[in-house]
């Protein structure tokens, strides 16, 4: 197993939302390799993932508990968050990550599936970024741990910038991550609050099984990635490591692209 200790995390508390699979699976597991303390939310119906998830983050010394709760629900996300500070007295880093998709064309997307997109992935974003706002202002400063009071990483979408027809409640909740991002950064860097994203590309994970799992599929995905390879979700765990510790202590506002390069627009190639 790759080891992080060289982010100087040990001894941080960590909470990681839409964590039982993929990317924020990874995440949990990279944040408590490199010593972070990390609460692991969760659906209801995904336990038993995260039951296994925490034994697998036990076996090689790391914490971890487990925490139900639906993001876009502001009670659950409060209890959320009062839990992680009862167990381990505060909280330092938020990755907020968890988020779904419901793609239609755009004439037969019902109001429902607009609604339920915007409020796990944009209304989830602010009920969580605020929560930890909240506790970092009560906490206030431990230089000795972090040089910011608290980091917030933003999971957001290459589709934040990329149009994507079909699916357009996701790619519009993925440029209000942005500028949410960006405006809490500007607000909270005076308090020495970190606010930054990661804007995966393709990544091969159980939400995007359709595009990489035939062979024809992959190829065809593979020619939107110059890098030639799929990303995998320690490639994003490796951006959030990064964001949430002091090596970006000088990074706000910012969104990281672990793309693949396919935000430079590929199908341009040898056209101009």
């Amino acid at each position: 197993m790759t080891h992080y200790n060289e982010f100087g995390l040990a001894g941080q508390v960590a909470i990681v939302t839409g964590a039982a699979s993929g990317i924020g699976r990874g995440c949990a597991v990279a944040l408590a390799t490199a010593g972070c303390q990390v609460v692991v939310n969760h659906l209801p119906d995904e336990a038993d993932k995260v039951e296994e998830l925490v034994r697998e983050i036990g076996s090689f010394g790391g914490q971890a508990v487990p925490f139900a709760a639906d993001v876009s629900q502001e009670d659950q996300v409060e209890a959320m968050f009062a839990a992680a500070c009862s167990r381990f007295g505060t909280v330092h880093i938020l990755v907020s990550n968890a988020g779904i998709q419901s793609g239609a064309p755009f004439q037969d997307m019902t109001f429902e599936q607009w609604r339920k997109v915007m409020a796990v992935n944009l209304d989830g974003q602010f009920l969580c970024a605020r929560a930890a706002v909240k506790e970092f202002l009560r906490r206030g400063p431990q230089p000795e741990i972090s040089l910011a009071t608290g980091k917030i990483i933003c999971m957001s979408s290459v589709h934040q910038i990329i149009p994507w027809a079909f699916e357009a409640n996701y790619a519009a909740s993925k440029g209000g991550v942005m500028l949410l991002m960006r405006s809490l950064a500007q607000e909270l860097a005076v308090h020495r609050i970190r606010v930054n994203a990661v804007a995966p590309g393709a990544i091969q994970t159980p939400i995007n099984r359709a595009a990489w799992e035939e062979p024809a599929a992959m190829e065809d995905l593979l020619k939107l990635i110059p890098y030639g390879r799929i990303g995998q979700p320690g490639d994003i765990a490796n951006a959030v490591l990064f964001l949430a510790s002091d090596l970006s202590d000088y990074i706000t506002g910012t969104t990281l692209m672990p793309d693949g390069g396919m935000s430079l627009y590929p199908a341009f190639r040898g056209a101009g």
